[in-house]
């Protein structure tokens, strides 16, 4: 008699499958809000580590061939194609020049009374230069 007394279940109810998904909803929105600003910190961060790391090692490198960094009007293709300068032995950048996280290039400008001292700085989110969202080394 037990046994005809006990109800069998072989599957979930609807309002158990209701429940589930509202947590697993939950969570994720929980998730999402606090991730949120972290993609925008990791374009910083990436665009910082380009500037310290690979441009500013081509640009050394290139340097060490050449007796001097780009000037302002050369840029930094010349870290990826033959300008025709004498020692030149790139290209300095094997994968070519990419943009910085929000798609725009790097900028680049050579002191003209110092040819030793040159500015590296990527624009930031809004794409303008001079502004507080600059990145700069």
């Amino acid at each position: 008699m037990r046994n005809m007394t006990k109800r069998s279940r072989t599957a979930f109810t609807l309002i158990e499958i209701l429940l589930v998904i509202v947590i697993v909803g939950i969570m994720a929105g929980m998730l999402v809000t606090r991730l949120s600003g972290r993609s925008q910190e990791a374009r910083v961060t990436r665009a910082q580590s380009d500037i310290r790391g690979s441009l500013s090692l081509a640009l050394d490198l290139f340097e060490q061939d050449t007796g001097r960094y780009p000037s302002t009007n050369e840029g930094l293709d010349v870290l990826v194609e033959d300008p025709g300068l004498m020692g030149w032995k790139g290209p300095y950048l094997k994968s070519g020049i990419k943009p910085d996280p929000w798609g725009n290039a790097y900028e680049y400008e050579c002191d003209s009374s110092n040819t030793m001292v040159y500015t590296l700085m990527s624009m930031g989110p809004d794409g303008a230069a001079g502004t507080e969202d600059d990145v700069t080394p």
